[in-house]
């Protein structure tokens, strides 16, 4: 088994990972970045980035993510195609095994492993994946102006999204298995209020259909009732709202997560539970969920440690 040791081994890519890396490269620290089995993230599946600062022109994810990669490296970061598959967070230095079968010791640790959508499972759903399905209105919706969408959830995060997507779609459906919304009082009612917001209870979606792009999903209201029916309901665009699933197993004997799996943080530090380890990005953030906010923990992240190896003498 080969081993190696570092003063920050960071877990994970996307902009919170490159961010850290940068950063962490620049006061000297040396990083050691595995990247995951798909470098930079679920932005590399993302067609068109038009409100992350600096691209006024947009940018693909897949370019984001090589820009920031390749600023790491510049720097120094020894970023590495591959997972960590387990941790030890018992003691100090900080250890853990890669996939390439390396041991790694490190002094501070930076989780960035991000948060993946949750699907219904669909085969087409991956056919159309960034020509008209998304699980993020605020990333995708600016392509639907005047355009009709769907949005599928009952509670507060597919509500969040249908009231989002109303002020720039032209019809938004929202698609409900139940006979009601999960959602809070509050949020019912602002989804009632929208002339333009249509709830679609009793209702899942069984196939979506389209040539080159998405035009429609297929529906059945009243599933194994004698009131089953199936339709299809053109769309241009197909929003999964149902929640998301950080990537925190291999964490769960040391660090501590809250209810949904996401790390918890100290105040607004980085900071978990174990001494050394610090989140950033999606893994610890439920509520936003951007490419820019996942940066700038990142770096929060990054400057953090930095703190914490000068506070250890390191």
């Amino acid at each position: 088994m080969n081993q190696i040791h570092t003063k920050c081994l960071i877990i994970g890519s996307g902009p919170a990972g490159f961010t850290a890396a940068i950063y962490t490269s620049r006061a000297n620290m040396k990083p050691l970045v595995y990247a995951g089995h798909q470098p930079g993230g679920q932005l590399t599946i993302t067609t068109e980035v038009e409100n992350f600062p600096g691209y006024h022109e947009g940018v693909t994810g897949t370019q984001l993510m090589a820009d920031l990669e390749k600023q790491a490296a510049r720097f120094g970061a020894d970023i590495r195609q591959g997972i960590i598959t387990s941790v030890d967070f018992s003691q100090h230095p900080l250890r853990a095994i890669a996939d390439d079968n390396t041991e790694i010791t490190a002094d501070t640790v930076i989780i960035s492993t991000g948060a993946t959508a949750r699907y219904l499972g669909l085969p087409d759903e991956e056919r159309y994946k960034g020509m008209g399905v998304s699980a993020c209105a605020t990333c995708d919706g600016f392509f639907y102006r005047r355009k009709r969408v769907a949005v599928v959830g009952g509670g507060d995060t597919a509500c969040e999204e249908a009231l989002y997507l109303s002020n720039i779609a032209s019809e938004v459906f929202l698609i409900v298995r139940k006979d009601y919304l999960r959602a809070s009082k509050v949020m019912q009612r602002r989804v009632e209020e929208k002339a333009n917001i249509t709830v679609l209870f009793n209702t899942n979606t069984i196939g979506l259909y389209g040539d080159d792009y998405l035009e429609g999903a297929q529906l059945v209201e009243f599933a194994s009732t004698d009131k089953e029916r199936v339709y299809n309901l053109p769309v241009d665009g197909f929003f999964l709202a149902i929640g998301h699933k950080p990537a925190t197993d291999i964490f769960r004997p040391w660090i501590e997560l809250d209810e949904a799996g996401y790390i918890k943080t100290e105040g607004q530090s980085t900071r978990t539970n174990v001494a050394g380890v610090f989140a950033a990005g999606d893994v610890a953030d439920p509520n936003y969920r951007q490419a820019i906010t996942a940066a700038g923990s990142g770096c929060k992240a990054a400057l953090d440690a930095e703190r914490y190896l000068t506070e250890q003498g390191g």
